[in-house]
Parts: C-alpha cells; sequence; structure tokens
C-alpha cells in the first residue's frame, strides 16, 4: 500500500518557511530604491516598470509577453494568459501561464494604472510590429523590433542596483523581477490580505505556495490580529 499525501504537496515546502521572505525586500527598502530610479535621470525611464513589478507580483516573463490588448485601460485590468520566453537557441515563444491558475485577470491600482498610461503614450510605434506565435502589440521592443525579454530586465536591474551601491552608504540586496514579486507577496500578507485573494493575485496553483508567504508571522502577529477582530466585534 503506498502512503499518498494528503495534502498534495511536497512537505519540505511547508518546513521551510523562510525562503519566501528571504527573497523580499523590506518596504522602506523598496521605498528607496523606487525613488532612487524616479530621481536617477538615467534609470527614470525605467520607473513605470519597477513600479508596476514591485505592484503587481507579476512573474517578469508574463511582464514581458503584455500586449498593447492584454492592458485594459478601460476597465483597468491585466489580462494575463501567456508568457513570453526566449530559448537557448535565441527563439522567441509564447507559452500558456506557468501553472493553469496563472491566468488570471488582475485589477489596476490607480498608480499601477498611471504607470500603464505612461508607458503606452511613451510607446514608440517599432517600424514593424513583430509577430510571436500570432500575439502582436508587445510593450517594449529592442533596437531591431523584437520584444524584450526576462534577461533584459535582469540586467537593467543589475545596473540599478549597482549605481544605488555606488552612491549609498547603505546598501541594498541584489533586486531582481522575482524579488519584486516576492516582495509584493510579502506586502500583501503583512497587510491581511485573505490568502486565497493572494493566491489569485500571485497565480500560485497551490495555496500552499502562498501560505508559505504566511509562515513567518508570530506571537506577535497573533497577537494583533485577535486583538482586530475583537476591535471589529466591538465596531458590531
Amino acid at each position: 500500500m503506498s502512503i499518498t499525501n494528503p495534502f498534495g504537496f511536497e512537505l519540505a515546502t511547508v518546513i521551510i518557511n523562510d525562503s519566501v521572505t528571504r527573497e523580499a525586500i523590506s518596504r522602506e527598502q523598496m521605498r528607496k530604491f523606487l525613488k532612487f530610479i524616479h530621481d536617477d535621470n538615467v534609470y527614470c525611464k525605467y520607473y513605470e516598470v519597477v513600479y508596476i513589478l514591485f505592484h503587481t507580483g507579476m512573474r517578469i516573463s508574463e511582464f514581458c509577453g503584455l500586449t498593447l490588448k492584454d492592458v485594459d485601460l478601460e476597465k483597468r485590468i491585466i489580462n494575463i494568459d501567456h508568457q513570453l520566453l526566449r530559448t537557448s537557441e535565441m527563439k522567441y515563444v509564447i507559452e500558456a501561464t506557468k501553472t493553469n491558475a496563472g491566468t488570471r485577470k488582475l485589477p489596476m491600482t490607480d498608480d499601477v494604472f498611471q504607470c500603464f498610461l505612461a508607458i503606452i503614450e511613451d510607446r514608440e510605434k517599432p517600424r514593424f510590429e513583430k509577430m510571436v506565435d500570432g500575439h502582436t502589440g508587445f510593450l517594449f521592443t529592442d533596437k531591431d523590433g523584437m520584444p524584450l525579454v526576462a534577461m533584459h530586465w535582469e540586467h537593467r536591474f543589475n545596473h540599478m542596483v549597482k549605481r544605488y551601491n555606488d552612491i549609498y552608504r547603505v546598501q541594498i540586496p541584489n533586486i531582481t523581477p522575482h524579488v519584486c514579486r516576492h516582495t509584493y507577496c510579502s506586502n500583501m500578507a503583512k497587510s491581511g490580505m485573505n490568502p486565497k485573494t493572494l493566491q489569485y493575485l500571485m497565480g500560485h496553483s497551490d495555496i500552499g505556495v502562498t501560505l508559505n508567504t504566511y509562515t513567518h508571522l508570530g506571537l506577535e502577529d497573533a497577537a494583533d490580529e485577535l486583538k482586530r477582530m475583537e476591535e471589529l466585534a466591538d465596531a458590531r
């Protein structure tokens, strides 16, 4: 008789729970990094992208795959149903989202809406719109009109972090697009977002992955939560 895991996810992921939050940076570090990019005369042109990644939790491959028709400015919704990848043979491919749950619609906050608005207004129409597997109108393209992929943004983040750390005595850890995603998840969890809502926004197929973000909460958080519940009950 084989013993199956009743939870349906690897127990290792339940036991090791600080790996998620270790990848995230603090709100203060995020605020300082965003301000630095906003004010820098070289990197300010990437501000909207960095802001969006920190405030939507999108995978960078999902962000790279966004086309004009995926960004609904009227309804203020980001439609995520594919990702853009470049293979080791330098072939551009569109794939389904990483998991079934990855297909989702993200509501835009006002700030995220303003960022997308600026990106779309500033977008220079390439000489020809490159089509990848039936998708066209990518938000960012290189000098040859090819859409930018994860590696482009990872390089840019490396340069931005290096520049920040060259200037400031108090260093920030390495920030990558993936760190932005973890930071968003951590910030939402700390803000008390319902885990099921956060699971949907992150596109996690397994609630266990999302709940991992909550596991670092301790006695202090439990006391705060109980106090909040009591106040809610009193208010009623």
